[in-house]
C-alpha cells in the first residue's frame, strides 16, 4: 500500500504486503461502489456542464452550513479530541490493538518514523506561508499588522494543523485497528458500529457508513490534488516557463491519474514507498536550508515562543466560535474548512495508521499519533511561517499581499528571497510532485478497499477498482477547478465532510461500548475462575482425561496440518455436537457451525448458543499456523510450521491453545466459558441498571463475529 498525501501518510512500511494473494476473492460492495461512483460522477458532470450554477449552489449550501453548523464543527472537533485523550488516560489505555499476546509489527523507531511521515504533504508548502501571512494581515479578531496579530498568525496555523486534527485520525485509526485485529472484523468503517447494530453492519446501515466515508475521502483528496495542481503549476512556470491556466492543470491531473494507474497496474508500490520516504528527507532538507541561510537565531526564538503560545492559548481557541463578532469569511476559509478537511481524510489516514499499529496499546497509539507527526509539521510551519512574517514586518508588503491573495505563489516567492533559488525551488517542486502523485495513488487504493469486501486486513482492492477511483478523483478535481479553483474545493469539502462527522460520533460510541464490555468480561473472568478450577477437580480422572505424561507430550509437540485435521474430526466436532445436543435436551437452542479459515485453509468448528433475541454465546476453536520454534528439535526436521487451535469467543481471540485436548477437556473448557458468559450477563445487567446504558446487545439473533 503506497500512502502519501496532503493530510495523509507520506509513506508506508516496505514490509507491508502491497497486494494480498487472495485478491481473487475480493467482491464489490454494490451499494457502496455504485452509490459513491454515481454521486461523484454526477457532481463532476454537473460542475463541468454548468460551472456557474454549481458555484452558486455550493456557495449557498456552505453559507447555510456555516450559519447552522459552524458551532457544531467546533464542538465535534473538540469532543473527538477529548474522547481519545480520555481513552489514553483511562483504564482502557492498556488494551492492545490486536490479540493480547500480539507483538508490534514494527520497532519503535520504524513505527515512529512512519507516523512522523504521516504529516508530510504538499499542503504544508501551500499553507505554511499563506496561512500566517493571511492571519497577520487579516486576523479574525483584533487589529492587523500588530505584535499581537503576529503572535496569533503562526499559532492559528499551528492550531489548524495541531492535535485537534490528529485526534480525528487517532479516533479512526484505533477503532479500525481494534475491531479488525482484535475482533477479526473487516478493516472497514462499518466494523466500528458492531457493538451498536451487530450483524447489520453487513447490511444497508453498514453500506451507508462506508458510502459516507468514500464521499468524504474523495472530496478530501480532491482538495489535495487541487492544491497540488495550482502549486505545481506555478512551480513549473518559475522553473520552466509553463504558463499558468486550466490547460496545464488538466495536464497535471492526467499525470497524477496516469501515475496512479501505472502503480496499480504494475505493482510498483515499493518504489512509490521509497519515493515517499525520500520525501521526508527532502522536506527536512528544505526546512533546514531556510533555517540556516535565513536568520536561524531569530527563527528559533520565534519557534520557542510559538510553542508557548500554542500550549497556553489552545484551550480558549478550541471552542472559540467568535459568537459576538463572527468573521464568517475567515471561519469558512480556515477553521471550518480545516475541520471538515481533517474529517474527510480521517478514514484514509485512519486505515493507514491501523495497518501499521497492530500490537500497540491504545495509550501508545494515541500518544504517538497526537504528537509525533505534529512535531515535524509544527516545526515546518513555524520556520516557514515566521520567515514569511519577518519579511512582511520588515517592510516587504508586496510579498505579503501576494502570499495572502495568491497562496500558490507565496511559497516560491519566499524561497526567492534566499540564495540558491533554483536549487530550493527545484527541490520544492520535486517534493511536491512526488507527494501529489502518491496522494492520487494511495487515495485510489483506500477508496477501492472501502468499496470492496476484503478477505483479510492486508488484502488490497483489485487493479481495475483502484484505476477507476483514480480517474473519478481526477475528474472531480478538474470539475471543481473549473467551477472556482481551490475555493470551490474548499467549499465542497465543508459540505461533504458534514455527514461523516455524525458517523464519527457513532464510531466513538461503538468503540466505548466494546471497550466497556471487554473490561466487564475481564472482571467476570476473575470472579468465575475459582468455580472453573474447582469444577475440574475430581478424585479419579474421568475417561479420556490426560495423565501427566500425556500432558507433557502435548506441551512439547508441534502438530502439523494433518494432525490439525484429525483434531477437528476426532475431538472438536464430536465434543461440540454432544454439548449442543445436551443443551437442546434442556430446552436451550444451540447449533454447531463449520467453516474453513481464510488465512490457513484449515477447517474449524464453532458452538453457538443464542440467548434470548439480543445476545449469544459463541465458542470456537480457530487454527493459527506459526513457524516452528528453534527449540522444537523433534519436529523441526519434519515441518517448519505448526498449528495451534486457539479459543475464540464472540468478543475475540482468547489467546490460549486447546490443540491436543481430549473431548472431555474441550467440553469442560467450553462449559467454563459458557458459565462465565452467563455470569457476565448477570454482572452487566446489574451494572447497566444504574448506568443508563441499554442492557442488551444489538437485536440480531444471527450476530456473530466472522473470521
Amino acid at each position: 500500500m503506497s500512502t502519501a498525501g496532503a493530510k495523509g501518510p507520506g509513506t508506508a512500511p516496505e514490509e507491508m504486503p502491497a497486494e494480498d494473494e487472495s485478491v481473487d476473492s475480493v467482491r464489490l460492495k454494490p451499494v457502496v461502489f455504485f452509490g459513491a461512483a454515481l454521486l461523484v460522477l454526477a457532481i463532476s458532470v454537473w460542475a463541468i456542464v454548468t460551472p456557474e450554477g454549481a458555484e452558486n449552489v455550493i456557495g449557498v449550501v456552505v453559507g447555510r452550513i456555516s450559519h447552522w453548523f459552524g458551532w457544531y464543527y467546533f464542538l465535534a472537533a473538540t469532543l473527538y479530541l477529548l474522547f481519545v485523550v480520555y481513552i489514553a488516560l483511562s483504564k482502557y489505555g492498556t488494551v492492545k490493538l490486536g490479540p493480547k499476546h500480539s507483538k508490534p509489527d514494527y520497532g519503535v523507531f520504524t513505527w515512529g518514523a512512519m507516523l512522523f511521515a504521516a504529516g508530510i504533504g504538499i499542503d504544508l508548502m501551500f499553507f505554511s506561508v499563506s496561512g500566517p501571512v493571511s492571519h497577520y494581515l487579516a486576523p479574525p479578531q483584533g487589529d492587523p499588522q500588530t505584535l499581537e496579530a503576529a503572535r496569533q498568525a503562526v499559532v492559528w496555523t499551528l492550531f489548524h494543523y495541531g492535535i485537534t486534527g490528529w485526534g480525528m485520525y487517532a479516533l479512526m485509526g484505533m477503532a479500525l485497528a481494534y475491531f479488525s485485529f482484535r475482533y477479526r472484523l473487516p478493516l472497514a468503517i462499518r466494523s466500528a458500529l458492531y457493538p451498536i447494530i451487530g450483524r447489520r453492519i453487513h447490511g444497508r446501515i453498514g453500506d451507508t457508513v462506508d458510502l459516507a466515508a468514500i464521499i468524504g475521502t474523495v472530496f478530501g483528496i480532491g482538495v489535495t490534488l487541487g492544491i497540488g495542481v495550482v502549486q505545481l503549476n506555478y512551480g513549473l512556470k518559475v522553473l520552466f516557463g509553463v504558463e499558468e491556466g486550466l490547460a496545464a492543470q488538466i495536464a497535471l491531473i492526467v499525470v497524477a491519474v496516469g501515475m496512479a494507474t501505472f502503480s496499480a497496474a504494475s505493482g510498483v508500490d515499493k518504489g512509490i514507498r521509497r519515493l515517499s520516504q525520500l520525501n521526508i528527507l527532502l522536506a527536512a532538507l528544505l526546512m533546514l536550508y531556510i533555517l540556516v541561510v535565513g536568520e536561524p537565531f531569530r527563527l528559533l526564538n520565534a519557534v520557542v515562543q510559538n510553542v508557548g503560545d500554542y500550549v497556553s492559548r489552545f484551550p480558549s481557541m478550541t471552542l472559540n466560535t467568535f459568537a459576538y463578532d463572527q468573521p464568517i469569511e475567515w471561519l469558512d476559509a480556515w477553521t471550518l474548512f480545516f475541520w471538515a478537511w481533517w474529517i474527510a481524510w480521517a478514514p484514509f489516514v485512519g486505515l493507514f495508521l491501523a495497518r501499521i499499529s497492530r500490537g500497540r496499546t491504545l495509550r501508545e497509539f494515541i500518544a504517538a499519533t497526537l504528537f509525533i507527526p505534529f512535531l515535524f509539521t509544527g516545526l515546518f510551519l513555524a520556520i516557514f511561517g515566521n520567515s514569511a512574517l519577518f519579511l512582511v514586518r520588515d517592510g516587504n508588503t508586496e510579498f505579503g499581499e501576494t502570499a495572502m491573495n495568491v497562496p500558490e505563489q507565496g511559497f516560491y516567492n519566499l524561497l526567492e528571497q534566499y540564495p540558491g533559488f533554483l536549487f530550493s525551488a527545484g527541490l520544492a517542486t520535486f517534493v511536491g510532485l512526488l507527494l501529489y502523485v502518491t496522494s492520487a495513488d494511495s487515495g485510489a487504493l483506500v477508496m477501492g478497499n472501502l468499496s470492496a469486501e476484503l478477505p483479510t486486513p492486508v488484502t488490497d482492492a483489485p487493479t481495475w477498482l483502484r484505476i477507476f477511483w483514480a480517474v473519478a478523483t481526477g475528474l472531480l478535481t478538474l470539475a471543481m477547478l473549473i467551477v472556482g479553483g481551490v475555493q470551490a474545493l474548499t467549499n465542497a469539502t465543508i459540505v461533504m465532510g458534514l455527514p461523516f462527522s455524525f458517523v464519527m460520533f457513532l464510531i466513538m460510541a461503538g468503540l466505548y461500548l466494546a471497550l466497556r464490555t471487554e473490561r466487564m468480561r475481564a472482571e467476570t473472568r476473575i470472579t468465575t475462575l475459582p468455580g472453573s478450577l474447582s469444577g475440574r477437580m475430581t478424585l479419579h480422572g474421568p475417561p479420556g482425561a490426560l495423565n501427566w505424561r500425556q500432558r507433557l507430550t502435548r506441551a512439547m509437540s508441534f502438530p502439523n496440518r494433518r494432525a490439525a485435521a484429525r483434531f477437528v474430526d476426532d475431538v472438536c466436532r464430536p465434543a461440540f455436537l454432544e454439548v449442543a445436543h445436551e443443551l437442546r435436551e434442556q430446552g436451550v437452542e444451540a447449533e454447531v457451525l463449520e467453516g474453513v479459515d481464510e488465512e490457513t485453509g484449515i477447517a474449524y468448528v464453532d458452538l453457538r448458543v443464542p440467548i434470548g433475541t439480543s445476545d449469544e454465546f459463541l465458542y470456537g476453536v480457530r487454527p493459527v499456523e506459526l513457524p516452528t520454534p528453534a527449540f522444537a528439535t523433534r519436529s523441526v526436521s519434519t515441518h517448519d510450521s505448526y498449528v495451534r487451535f486457539e479459543v475464540r469467543l464472540a468478543e475475540g481471540n482468547q489467546d490460549y491453545d486447546v490443540m491436543g485436548y481430549t473431548q472431555e477437556q474441550l467440553i469442560a473448557d467450553s462449559l467454563d466459558q459458557y458459565e462465565r458468559h452467563l455470569e457476565f450477563l448477570r454482572v452487566r445487567h446489574e451494572a447497566t441498571a444504574h448506568s443508563g446504558f441499554p442492557d442488551h446487545r444489538p437485536d440480531d439473533p444471527e450476530a456473530h463475529l466472522p473470521g
